[in-house]
């Protein structure tokens, strides 16, 4: 997730002694990871009413506030970190638009397992996108998922994200669509294809 000249760990550093050019550098070094986990966990119930661009930006802003609490050193601890404050920041929405407007603590940890999966399936795309013919750093890679997922048809990105963060069976995912298993196992597959496609563009 990072470039080969840029060292995390230093920047962490700075950021904790009050650099805030550190800190900004940080945080817009993960804007296109937290966008792609925005994307894909954003509720189609209210994908109308909020926006992932603001969800990822009300996230920075309260990670670069909220820093001084941050107690890890290393990447995988500030990643973990900004899931966190973005899946807090997902069930309040819901429970804003949705729901009762009261904590539900269930709803929390739900949307941070599913936050922490859609960063698994991130990682399985980052890695694996780019063909022998198309090589691109790591950072190129990154926001051209990001700009795909922006432009992925809703239903593509739906049948994503029920199937690799929800993780459910095409017969879960043919109930939740309302649609036959052999449709959703063909969907499925043209979303697939259909991302990797706008990745290797």
């Amino acid at each position: 997730m990072n470039d080969n000249d840029l060292n995390i760990e230093e920047l962490i550093q700075k950021a904790r002694e009050g650099d805030s050019r550190a800190m900004g550098d940080l945080l817009e070094n993960y804007r296109n990871y937290l966008m792609f986990l925005a994307r894909l966990q954003i509720d189609p119930r209210i994908c109308g009413k909020l926006d992932a661009a603001d969800l990822v930006q009300d996230t920075c802003l309260e990670a670069y506030q909220a820093f001084s609490r941050f107690r890890g050193e290393n990447e995988a601890s500030l990643l973990a970190w900004l899931r966190q404050i973005l899946a807090t920041r997902l069930a309040t929405a819901v429970r804003y638009y949705i729901g009762t407007r009261q904590r539900d603590v269930r709803l929390e940890r739900n949307l941070h397992a599913h936050v922490d999966q859609s960063s698994v399936f991130w990682n399985q795309l980052v890695s694996s996108g780019s063909t022998p013919s198309i090589k691109v750093s790591r950072k190129e890679m990154e926001a051209k998922l990001t700009a795909a997922m922006v432009r992925l048809p809703d239903h593509y990105r739906e049948v994503l994200r029920l199937r690799h963060i929800e993780e459910l069976s095409f017969a879960g995912i043919a109930e939740r669509m309302e649609r036959s298993v052999d449709s959703v196992q063909k969907l499925w597959v043209r979303a697939l294809a259909k991302l990797r496609e706008m990745i290797d563009e």
